[in-house]
């Protein structure tokens, strides 16, 4: 019985990382596809979507991973500041995720 709910609870835990990482998902494809965006941002971006998108790790290490590559780019004085916004925000829904 105790086993069961500890399964229910580690499932319902899975899939709402997995809707983190798909909102996260999300808001990178958008930024990647910015044409306002300096193109290394974009494709930071898209390294991060990448990143999230691997099947060989655990929701907390993708998450980290991305979290990772974001905090480089954010230290990019040419970024817009809506952009740096959208990546905090990314980053604040990745924090989240643990394993």
């Amino acid at each position: 019985m105790l086993r069961e709910v500890a399964m229910m609870v580690r499932k319902k835990k899975m899939e709402e990382y997995e809707e983190r990482i798909k909102q996260a998902l999300s808001v990178l494809g958008a930024v990647s596809e910015d044409n306002t965006t300096p193109r290394n941002i974009r494709r930071a971006a898209k390294d991060a979507m990448n990143t999230m998108q691997t099947s060989e790790y655990t929701p907390a290490v993708r998450a980290s991973n991305a979290i990772s590559l974001m905090d480089e780019i954010l230290q990019d004085p040419n970024m817009p500041p809506y952009t740096r916004v959208k990546l905090w925000n990314v980053m604040s829904l990745l924090e989240a995720i643990k394993d």
